[in-house]
């Protein structure tokens, strides 16, 4: 004798449940959102068939799109992965920062780009199975950071479908990231690294390194860095964070003020300190050419291998698989947390200079005052100040 689908009230709910069997054996229970016993079993009934029978998803569509009418007396909403992808980065244009729709762009483009003509198929019928066989083939590419990246950012778009109404369930939500199994973390440069770097950059890089050290701020927004966002008077340096669009305000340390009042000087605020980088980064709206331009400052200085312009039999090289990298110009922020959390300054204060949003700084609605972070600053060594040491390292062993 078949199973017949059958319906049920839990205690607190005014809603009929079905409860039905699916093809594999599994007895699942599905809220009807119904109050009417006959109505609910009718959808009861129609759970089922779907559930027991082989059918494509097409025909799925069409039996839920009948299902959702006859509850809401509307219409299913209708979309392909490719138009969903599309609105949804046009939603997002105006709520982020440039550097972080650039970085969705690219992540849907990708995306969109593997699944091909599969692309112009409606939202509802990407699967699970589908994300997975995404992941392999990036895992094939790129390092496994980059991969957990691309599976966050399709669980973030595919959670607003579902929120949109577009779909039932999020696809994305059971695909786990990828084990990052002898990927090297990443680490804060020694201070002898850092002395090692500024001794074979050219001037400009140099003092980006600098402003690296003693503000913690990330590459791109050093770059974009002007003179009417320094404050010499109050001795601050003052900018907005391009991926949080944080305000920030950070006291200058006595050794990059001492950079700083050493930099040829501009008549118009809106000169920026860095010219080539600030070219590059506006040009591009990316810090890829300068992350590469930094790496071979790296390698000249001996802490990074020296990359071939192409890649090699064993895919190595720059045209081959990234490989990830324990240091990069972003180690910086990570030496300078370091160095003021091991001289004792109290973790908030850290993340309030740093820019790391803190769930507990939130919560607690901590206030950092100015003096607070000057003594902060003042914790941090001056690297600069033996200049005779510091060109002496490069031909220092290590």
């Amino acid at each position: 004798m078949g199973y017949v689908a059958s319906i049920r009230r839990k205690r607190g709910s005014k809603y009929w449940f079905a409860c039905f069997i699916q093809a594999d054996g599994t007895r699942v229970q599905r809220s009807t959102k119904e109050t009417d016993r006959k109505r609910a079993q009718n959808l009861a009934d129609t759970f089922e068939q779907v559930a027991r029978a082989r059918i494509t998803a097409r025909q799925a569509q069409r039996v839920i799109g009948d299902i959702f009418h006859r509850v809401s007396g509307d219409s299913l909403p209708s979309t392909s992965v490719c138009s969903y992808f599309e609105s949804w980065l046009a939603r997002k244009k105006p709520e982020t920062a440039d550097s972080t729709y650039i970085f969705y762009r690219g992540k849907a483009r990708r995306f969109l780009d593997w699944l091909g003509d599969r692309a112009a198929r409606e939202l509802i019928t990407l699967t699970r199975a589908n994300l997975l066989a995404f992941r392999t083939i990036e895992a094939e590419r790129v390092n496994p950071s980059t991969v957990n990246h691309a599976i966050k950012f399709l669980r973030m778009v595919l959670e607003d479908a579902k929120r949109d109404g577009i779909i039932p369930d999020n696809p994305a939500d059971t695909v786990k990231l990828v084990k990052r199994n002898g990927e090297r973390l990443r680490r804060p440069f020694t201070l002898q690294e850092i002395k090692r770097l500024i001794a074979v950059a050219n001037d400009e890089w140099r003092s980006l390194i600098v402003f690296g050290l003693y503000t913690g701020q990330r590459l791109g927004d050093l770059a974009r860095l002007t003179w009417a966002n320094l404050d010499l008077q109050q001795n601050e340096v003052r900018l907005s964070s391009s991926k949080t669009g944080r305000r920030q305000i950070i006291p200058l340390a006595v050794a990059l003020r001492r950079h700083i009042e050493s930099l040829p000087s501009a008549d118009d605020p809106a000169q920026p300190l860095h010219p080539r980088a600030f070219a590059s980064v506006t040009k591009s709206g990316k810090v890829g050419t300068l992350s590469r331009q930094f790496y071979e400052i790296m390698a000249s200085a001996a802490l990074a291998p020296v990359k071939k312009h192409r890649a090699s039999k064993d895919g190595t090289g720059r045209n081959g698989r990234r490989q990830p990298s324990e240091i990069s110009f972003h180690a910086l922020r990570h030496t300078a947390t370091s160095l003021m959390k091991n001289a004792g300054i109290p973790a908030a204060v850290v993340q309030d200079i740093i820019g790391h949003e803190s769930a507990a700084i939130s919560a607690n609605y901590t206030h950092i005052d100015a003096s607070t972070k000057r003594t902060a600053i003042s914790a941090l060594p001056d690297v600069l100040q033996d200049e005779t040491f510091t060109k002496s390292l490069l031909d220092t062993p290590f």
